[in-house]
């Protein structure tokens, strides 16, 4: 998945854990959209993540 063109949010990486205490390796994905965005009044298409969408970040394109 790409990464958040706005706030630079891509992927984590961590550990699932088992109730034996065994680690393997997990990756989360961040909630990443293409969505068009006006930029310098044309509409663009970027990849941008949920929260940066929701917190007014960005204005999209109609």
């Amino acid at each position: 998945m790409a990464k958040c063109e706005v706030c630079g949010k891509a992927i984590q990486i961590g550990n699932n854990v088992s109730h034996s205490n065994k680690k393997t390796k997990k990756i989360w994905h961040a909630n990443v959209k293409r969505i068009k965005v006006l930029e310098d009044n044309r509409a663009v298409r970027k990849y941008v993540c949920t929260r940066c969408i929701r917190s007014g970040k960005v204005l999209k394109a109609v």
